[in-house]
């Protein structure tokens, strides 16, 4: 393989920005030739499916470098700062939050995959059997507390003031038009406390530990509903390249070669829906998620 991919764990925010030089402006070269790789952000290079990946893109011409982190926090500043060209690793909200608190416009050129969240119980089999005045656990993290009280709404276990945002908490629960009661955990304490409750939102990241697969789901969010589109995985690049042709090819390659996309599957567990929201709706969501972040702010 002519890729290479490159570890930046050990690199601190402060320390990417620090680099010197620009990836689209380290060679005269055509971006995706031999001498000018693309440079790409991702979490996770070391997962199978990235070598399928940049064989793939490789074939149609493309080279690509893998920029490897393990820490979310890095690779839009990163991106930002011209060390990468784009980069994949976070849903629209993830690159909601970021542009508004860094001021940045950072865009969505194309969507990866979906990972549906899921309402578990150890006791019933259907929402329909959760008792009136149940208890249903929820994330108690920002990001994942919205989207689970969403799912409960789509479920119609909840209602929601003004029918829900990327940023309700518990305090929008119309308790009066409610089914359930809500409470919140540290994502990682609600399996374990299953028993305890009629149904709890498990993130899929602490589903094998629990002995648990995405079929034991009563109920999830469809990956077709408008209110989860704010979760789709995108790749991201700099405002003045989305409509870049390598960047774009990149994304097409990545949605429809099938060996690329077993393999996210695979090392998803199965949960993986993978998605190809045209990007100027993911560039109107992102823009609305924005928006939200600014009034909850």
């Amino acid at each position: 393989m002519s890729h290479r991919a490159r570890s930046l764990a050990a690199l601190s925010v402060a320390g990417v920005l620090a680099l010197s030089g620009c990836a689209t402006g380290a060679s005269d070269a055509e971006l995706g030739s031999e001498e000018n790789p693309v440079q790409m952000g991702v979490v996770g290079a070391s997962d199978p499916y990235w070598e399928t990946y940049t064989a793939a893109a490789e074939d149609e011409g493309i080279f690509v470098d893998l920029v490897d982190f393990t820490e979310y926090t890095q690779p839009n500043p990163a991106l930002s700062a011209g060390e990468l060209d784009i980069n994949q690793f976070q849903h629209v909200i993830y690159l909601a939050d970021y542009n508004v608190a860094a001021g940045d416009d950072l865009q969505p050129i194309g969507a990866t995959v979906t990972y549906p969240l899921g309402l578990y119980s150890a006791e019933f089999d259907d929402i329909a059997e959760i008792p009136e005045g149940g208890t249903v656990l929820v994330p108690n993290d920002t990001t994942n507390q919205a989207r689970g009280l969403l799912v409960l709404q789509s479920a119609g276990l909840l209602e929601l003031e003004d029918g829900g945002s990327p940023f309700s908490t518990l305090d929008d629960v119309i308790a009066e038009s409610s089914r359930v009661e809500v409470k919140a955990l540290d994502a990682a304490l609600l399996a374990p406390s299953l028993p305890d409750a009629d149904a709890a939102i498990i993130n899929n990241d602490f589903l094998e530990a629990a002995g648990l697969t995405s079929d034991d789901a009563i109920f999830q969010d469809d990956p077709a509903d408008p209110s989860a589109q704010p979760y789709v995985n995108i790749f991201a690049t700099r405002a003045d390249d989305v409509d870049d042709e390598v960047l774009n090819r990149l994304v097409e390659i990545y949605q429809t070669n099938q060996d690329v996309l077993d393999g996210v599957i695979e090392v998803s567990g199965g949960t993986a829906v993978p998605a190809t929201t045209p990007k100027d709706e993911l560039q109107a969501s992102l823009a609305e998620v924005e928006d939200a972040a600014r009034d909850a702010g």
